[in-house]
């Protein structure tokens, strides 16, 4: 391999998707992304207030909506050079109170529209891409009150290292950033309700302050860069030393 240079940490001319891309994480990753040169594509259940290159306004679990998208992607370039799987949601009930119909939702929204993005863009990547599941520190640990989100993050977790294994012969790496600390205006009343429990996480990560979404996508920017290309199958924690603290605590 060639020695790495200053540029290696540019996306300069990359098609990247980035699902969720309306607020927080997703938009952070996609004006980081592009700041750093590369092309992006968004879409968001929401209308996303950043346009990027393209956006387009769908539910990541329609998989007619995601073949629209994808073959839109197709046509203006042709490939697709970096994928974030960003979009995901949760809410906080025990796991008793959890219906069948919330079980399914919360399936759906953060394991299997991955699932299905990756299948569908896929065929449009070729060596040196790059695929980067978003997760979280529950991947990692017990999370009472979300428990089936949890679980479905952890799935995301096992995924990014099975992909990885199979994908490698392709030249494509696949890997995970798992986010925590980092407070967003989309999960204000999930905060809310959680710390009403008698469990809370740790309030302040060890390193003595909150990051911000920011933080995430220089994360991204990284596994998706030439600087990474050696790494696959493993998970960046962006929280602050929050992973390594052991997370929850009794009230």
């Amino acid at each position: 391999m060639a020695a790495l240079s200053p540029d290696a940490i540019l996306l300069t001319g990359r098609v990247a998707v980035i699902t969720g891309a309306a607020r927080g994480i997703g938009r952070a990753i996609a004006e980081t992304f592009a700041a750093f040169g590369a092309l992006v594509a968004i879409c968001d259940r929401d209308k996303p207030s950043y346009g990027g290159e393209f956006a387009m306004t769908l539910d990541v679990r329609d998989p007619v909506a995601v073949e629209v998208f994808a073959q839109a992607v197709r046509e203006r370039w042709g490939r697709v050079d970096v994928l974030v799987n960003n979009a995901g949601g949760t809410f906080h009930a025990a796991f008793a109170d959890t219906t069948v119909r919330g079980e399914r939702t919360l399936i759906e929204e953060n394991f299997t529209q991955v699932t299905g993005m990756i299948r569908r863009l896929l065929p449009m990547m070729g060596a040196g891409a790059s695929i980067i599941n978003v997760t979280s520190s529950e991947a990692h640990q017990a999370a009472p009150g979300f428990a089936v989100y949890a679980a479905m993050k952890a799935g995301v977790e096992s995924l990014t290292k099975s992909l990885a294994l199979e994908f490698a012969p392709l030249g494509i790496r696949v890997n995970a950033i798992a986010p925590d600390g980092l407070p967003t205006d989309g999960e204000t009343e999930v905060r809310e309700r959680m710390v009403d429990g008698p469990f809370e996480p740790v309030r302040l990560p060890p390193l003595g302050h909150l990051g911000e979404p920011a933080d995430a996508a220089g994360a991204a920017v990284f596994l998706a860069s030439d600087l990474a290309r050696f790494v696959t199958g493993t998970t960046v924690h962006v929280d602050g030393g929050i992973h390594a603290a052991g997370g929850w605590r009794r009230t």
